[in-house]
């Protein structure tokens, strides 16, 4: 066991390095179950018990994210995919969903994440968000505007020059739902709080005709 694991957080582990931690979402397994699909960003501790690859920015274990999933549960999930999950090297329409949890508010465009999602994916983007004030650092700042996103989507807000995968955006329910919108996505379902950790809500895209 490593050094400093809580010896209860180790256990919830299991041998395909899947976790129990937090609760599986029976809204994902009610879209998702019997398909196959890509989880951006999968945390160990977190698992939704899905059958995706994990695509994730890089494999190594020392970044702040996989020292979290270790800290909390002894082992972090394994990369399948190396890759920014706003640019997938896969073909069109070649997996039947893309799900995340607590990761679009890190990309400085989310249009783009969605839109590249939505590219790569036959049926469903299924998407857990924090709920604007989860974090402490969060708390004070207020809703990020569509306007802003889109700015950042045509280039008119340039993105930093170092990305610290930051939560750069903060949206409401109703928020996020419009900016679906706006992309002319379909929200077949919302849930607010989300059934998983329950700090967040979750958006469903319907991608089918």
């Amino acid at each position: 066991m490593p050094a400093g694991v809580h010896p209860v957080l180790f256990a919830a582990a299991t041998n395909d390095m899947k976790s129990q931690f937090f609760q599986e979402s029976i809204l994902a397994h009610r879209y998702l179950d019997g398909l196959t699909g890509l989880e951006i960003g999968e945390s160990a501790h977190n698992a939704f018990g899905l059958n995706t690859r994990n695509v994730d920015f890089t494999d190594s274990l020392d970044t702040v994210f996989k020292r979290a999933e270790i800290e909390f549960c002894g082992v972090a999930a394994r990369v399948d995919i190396v890759a920014g999950g706003d640019s997938l090297p896969l073909p069109d329409k070649s997996v039947d969903f893309v799900i995340s949890s607590h990761v679009i508010e890190h990309f400085f465009d989310p249009i783009k994440a969605l839109l590249e999602w939505a590219r790569v994916a036959r049926k469903y983007i299924f998407v857990i968000c924090p709920q604007r004030d989860a974090l402490p650092c969060d708390a004070k700042l207020p809703v990020t505007p569509l306007g802003e996103l889109w700015e950042r989507h045509h280039g008119i807000l340039p993105s930093p020059e170092i990305d610290t995968h930051a939560h750069y955006t903060r949206w409401t329910c109703e928020s996020f739902v419009l900016m679906c919108s706006s992309l002319g996505m379909h929200v077949v379902e919302s849930q607010d709080p989300d059934d998983k950790v329950g700090n967040g809500f979750s958006v469903v895209i319907d991608l089918m005709p």
